[in-house]
């Protein structure tokens, strides 16, 4: 194994418009090679760019989350096969610039003819698919994929139940890379995984309002790169409109683009600004890991008791196996269904105490 010489990352906050059928991809793929275009160009002026990470949602917008669409029907006409024709595309993007691309797409579920997943994927500058990483926890109540814990008898028997199931991560010759897929940043444990599983560099690919307005998106992300002394690397998204034809754009998502090291400093950060942007900064893989290596105290992991972690997990919450044999539902019935029952457990395991006007009813 060589040394790892410093090198650019750059995360895309590009424009896109939401997709109502599968042609619509293209218009954001020819969109995101402009933008990769750019941000090669002007940053790599500091060092070479190595890494570009896109943002989900940038190939097909949320049109199944925010039309609360039928999931076989979005699965039908929008979903994608990865690797397929947008994955490709973007292999020979990687091959232009000389780059990996980090990005995701909602693709139809291999194993099913009536599901789709989340899926965040690494493809290599000679422009090989190199990973794939399903989404574990969606963005609840209104995400539509499903999750391997979704699907858990099926996934475990397929996929096994380690941490490449759940947590892969790749190793390049740009160091070891992983993926958080927006709201899988919020939950410690996940960053964790990958971090266990070696991961150097975490792509954690956007995140919608109010997290960027309320500083949860930054408190994570710098919380999630110390703790596990990682690189950071968030991009989210620019100006979103919700179809192909809608003249005015929602900020949806609020900016807020970031690298942060494994000290959890912040590199580079974007505000949110009107169209296309990203943020770039310097990755120093073997400075961190001669951090890992040498610091008595900072390396954190090195010092987990996990028996003691065990005992934190010792009890089921949310549902396995949720979509196993029914399709999601829509967002009022998920709310109904699932997300007050999970409340209702929470108190009756005496996890959650009510306030006192509902504990004096």
């Amino acid at each position: 194994m060589g040394r790892i010489d410093k090198y650019m990352a750059v995360g895309l906050s590009p424009t896109v418009w939401g997709a109502e059928e599968r042609s619509d991809i293209q218009k954001n793929l020819d969109h995101i090679h402009e933008n990769l275009s750019a941000a090669t160009w002007l940053s790599g002026t500091d060092l070479p760019v190595k890494l570009a990470v896109i943002p989900e949602g940038a190939l097909q917008g949320f049109t199944d989350e925010v039309f609360d669409m039928d999931h076989q029907t979005y699965r039908d006409e929008i979903a994608v096969d990865i690797p397929g024709k947008e994955s490709d595309t973007l292999g020979e993007y990687a091959k232009e610039f000389g780059i990996y691309i980090v990005a995701s797409a909602k693709e139809k579920a291999p194993e099913y003819d009536d599901r789709f997943y989340n899926t965040a994927f690494v493809i290599s500058p000679d422009g090989e698919l190199i990973l794939k990483h399903r989404k574990n926890t969606p963005l609840l109540p209104v995400e539509r994929s499903v999750t391997p814990h979704d699907m858990w008898d099926d996934w475990v028997e397929e996929h096994g139940k380690d941490l490449d199931s759940f947590f892969p991560v790749v190793d390049t010759d740009i160091g070891r890379i992983g993926i958080s897929l927006a709201i899988e940043g919020a939950y410690p444990e996940y960053v964790r995984g990958l971090a266990m599983n070696g991961a150097e560099v975490v792509c954690r690919i956007a995140c919608p309002e109010p997290m960027v307005a309320n500083n949860a998106w930054e408190i994570q992300n710098k919380a999630r790169a110390l703790d596990n002394n990682v690189y950071f690397m968030a991009p989210n998204l620019g100006t979103y409109y919700l179809t192909q034809d809608k003249e005015e754009p929602i900020d949806t998502f609020g900016g807020g683009s970031m690298l942060v090291d494994h000290k959890g400093r912040t590199i580079s950060e974007h505000d949110y600004g009107a169209g296309s942007s990203y943020c770039a900064g310097v990755i120093d893989i073997e400075g961190l890991r001669e951090f890992r290596t040498r610091s008595p105290q900072m390396n954190w992991i090195k010092d987990l008791r996990t028996e003691l972690c065990e005992v934190i997990y010792d009890r089921e919450l949310y549902p396995k196996n949720l979509w196993l044999d029914d399709l999601p539902v829509n967002h009022e019935e998920y709310n109904e269904e699932v997300t007050q029952k999970q409340i209702e457990l929470m108190v009756e395991k005496d996890i959650y105490v009510p306030p006192y006007w509902e504990r004096e009813e």
